[in-house]
């Protein structure tokens, strides 16, 4: 366990130096730190993808992951860690995370599906209706 805390840390680390940057207006330092951050996360989580009996620490690395992919605009990547099985790992939705977990994973989900949904069907998409929407549904 002692790698995956230690990724862990360091994907943290990058991730809040990325925000830091990204405060500073240093968007091109912001998204390779993001990238970094991604990378250690993602390594992480596939550490411990396959035990399923880690909880929350399995799941929380995977929004974790998931919610940086996003941030790096790595969409497919994020939905392979939330709810597609890839290269014989399981994913986060495969384990029993606990319920606040699965709901903010399921999110995840929604919000990297939901405006490709709407563009194929031709519709139009409010991010910040849907973050409302969410959040809303979240609290409840």
């Amino acid at each position: 366990m002692n790698q995956i805390q230690e990724l862990h840390k360091q994907a943290m680390d990058l991730a809040e130096a990325a925000f830091t940057a990204k405060l500073r207006g240093d968007l091109k330092q912001a998204n390779q730190v993001s990238r970094q951050a991604f990378d250690k996360e993602s390594q992480a989580a596939a550490l411990i993808a396959n035990e399923l009996d880690a909880e929350p620490t399995r799941s929380v690395l995977h929004r974790s992951a998931a919610t940086l992919a996003i941030d790096c605009g790595e969409l497919q990547a994020a939905e392979r860690l939330i709810a597609m099985p890839a290269a014989g790992y399981a994913y986060a939705l495969s384990g029993n995370p606990p319920q606040e977990i699965a709901q903010e994973l399921k999110y995840l989900f929604i919000k990297i599906n939901l405006r490709p949904y709407f563009e194929r069907h031709g519709l139009s998409f409010d991010e910040e209706k849907l973050s409302t929407l969410m959040g809303d549904k979240q609290g409840a």
